[in-house]
């Protein structure tokens, strides 16, 4: 973990929501002043957030966000408000266009009002759209959004540039792979009834809250003929944003980087490690492969890897898993 000192409070927005969560815990631990804006929308109040100063409402919502940052005097604002479900994009783009794209757009413009300086925005690998080599994605690679989520981010990536040439506001992109894993200490991780990604829903799957597990594809060009994808747990993830904060108060330069481990596992891999650490079977089934969907999705590192003094500290399949687990039974005490 870094031990950086920050110049002054931070903004974070959607802060009581997952990855937000756990990076104003990682904020917290470091003893910094902590400024958040949720709606509720999706997020949850937990303890840790009474020793932030909290504010509910809306990132559209100019005036209001405005005075919150002249009030605190922010300089440094950490994005993470905004919707995340690609298949939910698909049935409702103009959502996504508004919580994501618009909200950003009026969150920027309430930014160059107030003067910050330091802006980091949460975006996605969901940029890169269809991927059809094996090897890992660089952020150079070319960037096609298969669907609304995706474009809704990369609209915003366009915006931020912009802002920057315009107002001189360093900003950094951070292009999210597959994010899972709670809070080491239990102190947060997701709450979600429905979860839409692979370890959520295997483990549901295994707990007897959903049907069996599907599987989309099992004659893919992998190992074992399975998606792969590259997983980081959350924990690594919040705090290379505070790496990526601290860079950029040392820096006059802006970033763009991928934020994964560089390596993947595969579908099945993933449901052997759940039934490794929960001593249950997680029932499966096999479906056709999802139109677009790579077979593969690696991120390439070595631009991670130049820039950042972080180095991960779960960076392992089994601490994912171990700590999703641990967090899933915490839930189920009543």
């Amino acid at each position: 973990m870094i031990t950086a000192k920050f110049d002054g409070p931070v903004l974070v927005t959607g802060g009581a929501g997952y990855i937000g969560g756990q990076t104003v815990l990682c904020l917290l631990d470091l003893g910094a002043e902590v400024v958040v804006v949720d709606d509720f929308s999706t997020g949850t109040y937990r303890p840790h957030l009474d020793q932030t100063q909290f504010y509910k409402g809306r990132i559209q919502d100019t005036s209001f966000i405005e005075a919150i940052l002249k009030r605190h005097q922010v300089k440094s604002i950490l994005h993470f408000a905004g919707s995340i479900q690609v298949d939910e994009s698909i049935k409702n783009p103009l959502k996504y266009y508004e919580n994501n794209t618009e909200g950003s757009r009026a969150l920027l413009s309430a930014s160059v009002g107030a003067n910050v300086k330091r802006f980091i925005f949460s975006s996605t690998a969901a940029v890169y759209g269809a991927v059809t080599d094996s090897r890992p994605v660089a952020e150079t690679a070319e960037v096609s959004p298969l669907n609304p989520y995706g474009w809704s981010k990369l609209f915003t990536e366009r915006a931020l540039r912009d802002v920057s040439v315009a107002h001189g506001m360093k900003y950094g992109i951070l292009r999210y792979f597959n994010v899972a894993g709670a809070d080491a200490g239990l102190r947060h991780g997701q709450f979600l009834k429905n979860p839409v990604h692979l370890i959520g829903r295997a483990i549901d799957a295994m707990c007897g809250r959903a049907g069996p597990l599907q599987i989309f594809g099992n004659n893919l060009p992998t190992s074992d003929g399975t998606g792969v994808r590259d997983y980081i747990h959350v924990y690594d993830l919040a705090a290379a944003h505070l790496a990526v904060l601290a860079q950029l108060e040392k820096t006059d330069e802006s970033l763009l980087l991928n934020l994964g481990y560089g390596n993947g596992h595969s579908v099945l891999e993933v449901v052997r490690c759940i039934e490794k650490h929960a001593g249950k079977k997680v029932p499966t089934e096999f479906a056709e492969p999802r139109s677009g969907e790579a077979p593969s999705v690696i991120a390439d590192i070595t631009r991670l890897s130049s820039y950042l003094k972080w180095q991960p500290e779960h960076a392992g399949l089994d601490d994912i898993v171990m700590s999703a687990l641990a967090w899933n039974d915490k839930l189920q005490v009543k």
